[in-house]
């Protein structure tokens, strides 16, 4: 007797929902084609929208493989026996998301031209709507002709525009690479002992994880907006700083403050860093009234005090941690002055180079050592040229001590007044990130000769509003994260410059402060809201970058805008922060008369300002 074996069509739909087999048994007696206006971008089309994308095209599929992918939508493809460790691709991984175009905006040509079409349709009869009415009907033809006429202009320019924006911010990009980790084999080999050294460094920068960030938890103890955050060398403790001139101590996997204490600043806190080596003991602080305080912590979680070591005659935002040195770090302030501070001397702060171009001062927003070369370091401020210092051979007369200058070639000598709001050096050194306010990110190669420029750009975030950081993500620096003024926190892969992570940071618009941790996938953030926000790859999809698009055109469009105004935008800055101290300058008041007054001499430096000597120099500090 012999054996019927089942057909194509029978296997199939054994792999099919009952509602398809029905509509399948009832397309039988039709015709076997597909209907043409039927989506026909099946689920794995993702990686074909990114390739078209990024300016090749796919190669085009035959009807029966489409009809397949409809018949078989949760179907798996039969591997050979010991082929899957060979060809697994890291479920971590989704390839068809790394570029600019998004999940929900995978479609056909002719529902683009549909949609706009529609949306051309509505354009028109709004202004229709809005025509005066009157007039005889002799000349409403001829009206209605330019009218039309005039309408299809605008919507051509329209369109143009668009292109124009879509063209500017697909340039410079390159193809992503394929997945550097891969989730089972690297999880076999640290089962049998191999490779596990590596397994963690090679976790925390895959970008299958990256791709799967998201909220994890809020560290809530503040009054005021967080502007700083730093982990301790090994990860159990951060600390933030706010404007309620607080600093606060966290065991964030615990979700808990370890210990709250009052700073000394008389304005906002913008940035507390532990030192390295120094057991979690020693806390450097700076602040908008341009001191440099020290705060001594006991095991016990409380704070001994707080001691000013030296004073900016502008504000001091950033510090320079030396990554060996438990008593040595650097400060830069608006004043350009930029203090060598150790504190183990009687006098801790040394000037030790005040940045000018020309005969004018620069004053600082941001400074960074070199982790690798820590004689070396780099500052930026107020115009568009990073410059990098050598401590062992700083000589002002002679091209006022710099070393070496970068800055985008089409930034030399432009009019607008370009800001570097931060900048920081990569794991091993070798690049430096740097951030121009409403401008773009540029990275850097720290060995190449002066005045040479970028190697990569990264577009689509804004940076106007505050004086916005960035940072590298991964241990071995592969991706590059900043915030926005969107209220929206961007990763780009750094060597490609695609976006391959993009999510809501803050409520109140702007993320400002982002601190990967030392040895974990995941990171903290702040802004303008009063809370701290966790971060990590506990996602169970990938992300689908919905909305990317519209955002960053509209970050785009807003920046275009302000630049046409030619004003000082550094003015409405200064606003912002006028604003910002107004409203929290009477809860501060309140705080500060619950204060002891001094108790002690403060360190101070023959350079440092007495213009700002009215208040207290040495704190005592409560545990909270």
């Amino acid at each position: 007797m012999a054996l019927s074996c089942p057909s194509a069509a029978d296997i199939r739909l054994s792999f099919c929902p009952q509602e398809e087999r029905n509509r399948m048994a009832e397309a039988d007696d039709g015709s076997e084609e597909p209907d043409p206006g039927e989506d026909q971008r099946g689920e794995g089309d993702a990686s074909a929208a990114t390739e078209g994308h990024s300016g090749s095209q796919a190669a085009p599929r035959e009807a029966g493989d489409e009809a397949k992918d409809k018949l078989m939508p949760d179907a798996k493809v039969a591997r050979v026996p010991g082929e899957e460790e060979e060809e697994d691709t890291d479920s971590m991984d989704g390839s068809g998301l790394y570029s600019l175009t998004e999940e929900g905006e995978r479609e056909s040509e002719g529902g683009r031209r549909e949609r706009v079409n529609e949306r051309d349709a509505g354009k028109r009869a709004a202004r229709k709507r809005n025509r005066p009415s009157g007039g005889t009907t002799h000349h409403s033809s001829s009206s209605d002709e330019d009218d039309d006429d005039e309408e299809e202009e605008e919507d051509q320019e329209e369109e143009e525009d668009e292109q124009a924006m879509d063209a500017w911010l697909g340039a410079e990009l390159r193809d992503l690479s394929g997945p550097s980790w891969r989730a089972v084999p690297s999880l076999k080999s640290r089962e049998i002992g191999r490779g596990s050294h590596q397994f963690v460094r090679r976790v925390c920068g895959a970008r299958g994880l990256v791709q799967r960030l998201e909220l994890q938890g809020r560290l809530e103890r503040h009054t005021g907006c967080v502007n700083t955050l730093h982990f301790n060398p090994s990860g159990t403790r951060l600390a933030s700083g706010s404007d309620d001139l607080r600093v606060v101590v966290w065991d964030w996997a615990r979700r808990r403050a370890e210990l709250e204490f009052d700073s000394g600043h008389k304005s906002n806190v913008f940035q507390a860093k532990f030192l390295p080596h120094s057991g979690d003991s020693t806390l450097a602080m700076c602040a908008r009234d341009g001191q440099i305080r020290v705060a001594e912590l006991s095991a016990t979680q409380r704070c001994k005090n707080t001691k000013r070591v030296a004073q900016h005659k502008g504000a001091a935002h950033k510090l320079a941690l030396e990554p060996d040195s438990p008593c040595s770090f650097l400060s830069a302030g608006e004043d350009a002055i930029v203090f060598a501070i150790d504190l183990r001397l009687d006098r801790p702060a040394n000037k030790l180079v005040v940045v000018k171009e020309g005969d004018k001062k620069v004053g600082l927003y941001t400074i960074f050592v070199n982790p690798v070369n820590t004689h070396h370091f780099a500052v930026g401020g107020r115009d568009q040229y990073v410059r990098i210092y050598d401590q062992r051979k700083i000589n002002e007369n002679e091209n006022n001590g710099v070393l070496k200058k970068f800055c985008p070639s089409h930034l030399v000598s432009s009019e607008s007044k370009t800001n570097i709001t931060c900048l920081v050096y990569s794991h091993d050194g070798t690049e430096l990130l740097t951030s121009y306010n409403d401008e773009d990110i540029y990275l850097f190669d720290s060995s190449h000769s002066d005045g040479a420029d970028y190697r990569r750009r990264y577009k689509g975030h804004r940076n106007n509003a505050t004086v916005k950081g960035v940072n590298f993500y991964g241990p071995s620096s592969e991706f590059v994260i900043s915030g926005s003024d969107c209220g929206h926190i961007y990763l780009w892969d750094k060597v490609s410059a695609r976006i391959v992570q993009f999510m809501e940071g803050d409520r109140g618009g702007v993320v400002n402060c982002l601190e990967p941790h030392p040895h974990l996938p995941g990171l903290a953030t702040s802004g303008l809201d009063h809370d701290v926000k966790l971060w990590s790859p506990t996602a169970e999809n990938l992300t689908g970058l919905k909305g990317l698009k519209d955002v960053m055109r509209k970050n785009k469009r807003e920046r275009d805008e302000d630049s046409v105004r030619h004003g000082d935008q550094y003015d409405t800055q200064l606003l912002w922060f006028l604003m910002r101290h107004m409203r929290n300058r009477r809860p501060q008041r309140t705080r500060r008369e619950g204060a002891e007054g001094d108790t002690d001499e403060s360190w101070s430096s023959p350079d440092s300002s007495d213009e700002e000597d009215g208040g207290p120099d040495h704190v005592q500090c409560m545990s909270s």
